[in-house]
């Protein structure tokens, strides 16, 4: 759980783009939709009358509400309480394999905790076309209503599967003929001599630590992106893009 969120609020979404794209594809999951007193615009009139012409009963709530909820949130006065359940688990994930007539493309994400980065690696993934984002449910960060606040809407456009042993996860989408392709740093290949085309699968480590021995080792090769600056690092999310979209790049070209 992040610092200073509240225990329900994996049931919460917040933000005007996050509640909008809700409303637009999983209306029927929403029980309430609350608003700020006194919150008035033109976007949060428009949630509010699509709210209501759905039978969505709109609250109106003070500021004291919100801060109990989302104590750290940028909320923007307007908040969904919805029963959806966004992270999926690995039958759901063997169910979309079977289920796909193009070569798998997968991102994994290993040990990666801050929900601001995950919400932002779940957006770019949508972005660039990704099946499914994977990642354990030990030792890394949730899919909460901050990850999906930044996520802008893609939380229910791609899914987010949560596993029990990564390790094991990697080696059955090896069986299915995945191939894959963990990011680090003493790697000797870079990403624009690797192929990312074909079934894939990216594994993205944590900042700093980067992926755990296990998932290393469950890895087929290891391939790094060139740093031309003094930085030694990028933000995870910010890497993850660089490397997702040089992937699209060399499957679109493939």
């Amino acid at each position: 759980m992040a610092k200073g969120e509240s225990a329900d609020s994996s049931n919460l979404v917040f933000g005007i783009n996050a509640v909008s794209s809700l409303l637009k594809k999983s209306a029927k999951d929403i029980g309430v939709l609350y608003v700020l007193s006194g919150k008035r615009n033109q976007r949060v009139n428009d949630l509010m009358d699509v709210a209501r012409k759905l039978h969505i009963r709109v609250d109106r709530v003070g500021a004291e509400f919100f801060d109990l909820k989302v104590p750290d949130g940028v909320h923007q006065g307007v908040m969904a309480e919805t029963q959806v359940n966004y992270a999926k688990d690995e039958a759901f994930l063997d169910q979309l394999l079977e289920g796909l007539d193009v070569p798998p493309f997968l991102l994994v994400l290993d040990g990666v905790t801050d929900p601001h980065n995950i919400g932002a690696c779940l957006r770019t993934a949508d972005a660039a076309g990704i099946h499914a984002v994977i990642a354990p449910k030990d030792k890394s960060g949730t899919l909460n209503s901050t990850a999906v606040k930044v996520a802008c809407g893609a939380a229910e456009n791609t899914p987010f599967v949560s596993v029990t042993n990564l390790a094991r996860c990697l080696k059955k989408l090896q069986d299915r003929g995945v191939w894959i392709t963990g990011t680090a740093g003493e790697a000797t290949t870079s990403i624009y001599q690797t192929d990312l085309t074909g079934p894939t699968a990216i594994v993205m480590g944590a900042e700093g630590k980067g992926m755990r021995r296990l998932t290393r080792e469950a890895c087929d090769n290891l391939t790094f992106m060139p740093m031309a600056g003094e930085v030694s690092s990028l933000n995870v999310s910010v890497a993850t893009g660089v490397i997702l979209f040089e992937a699209v790049r060399q499957r679109t070209l493939g």
